[in-house]
């Protein structure tokens, strides 16, 4: 997103719900494919953005998370104990993160 961002300035996007960023800087070992996505843009986003981040990710630190969130102007919000939030690290439905969603839906 962070790549395609300026292409989308001029559309009309209201707002980015991000979970679970790399840190392509310092992990791209761990995450095959990825070399052609660095370095990371820290230019921020032409909309408003959330950004939920665990504190066990091992694909990114939160502290890595919260740079790019504070580079980016995303609202970092904590997602707690929960490794990398995806499918294929078992999460199946997230009421917390739905909740999250409908929040920043509802600022927008």
């Amino acid at each position: 997103l962070a790549h395609a961002a300026p292409k989308l300035a001029s559309l009309n996007i209201r707002g980015a719900f991000l979970v679970a960023p790399p840190d392509l800087e310092t992990r791209l070992s761990m995450i095959p494919g990825a070399r052609d996505f660095i370095p990371v843009p820290r230019d921020p986003l032409p909309f408003p953005s959330l950004m939920a981040a665990s504190k066990t990710d091992p694909y990114a630190s939160h502290e890595a998370a919260g740079d790019l969130a504070n580079a980016w102007g995303s609202l970092l919000v904590d997602a707690g104990d929960a490794g990398h939030i995806n499918a294929d690290s078992g999460h199946g439905p997230w009421p917390e993160g739905l909740m999250t969603f409908t929040a920043f839906l509802g600022r927008l």
